[in-house]
């Protein structure tokens, strides 16, 4: 059994954790309680980079993070 693909689907289950942890505690430091509407931006903002999302989330307001990506 070859443990390289097994090692790298832990270390890529890793790193989305990571970033998701990213933008829960982005979006906790900026907007306070993460509520349902907040929670639903969460999985549209991971698909894109870190240094894509990362100013989008310190700079739009709730309302333009909701708006643009509570759709999805």
């Amino acid at each position: 059994m070859r443990l390289e693909p097994l090692y790298q689907q832990d270390r890529e289950r890793a790193k989305q954790e990571g970033k998701r942890l990213v933008v829960e505690n982005l979006l906790q430091v900026r907007f306070g309680s993460l509520d349902k509407e907040l929670q639903a931006i969460i999985e549209p903002v991971l698909a894109l980079l870190p240094e894509e999302f990362t100013p989008l989330l310190m700079q739009l307001s709730r309302e333009e993070l909701i708006a643009r990506f509570g759709r999805h």
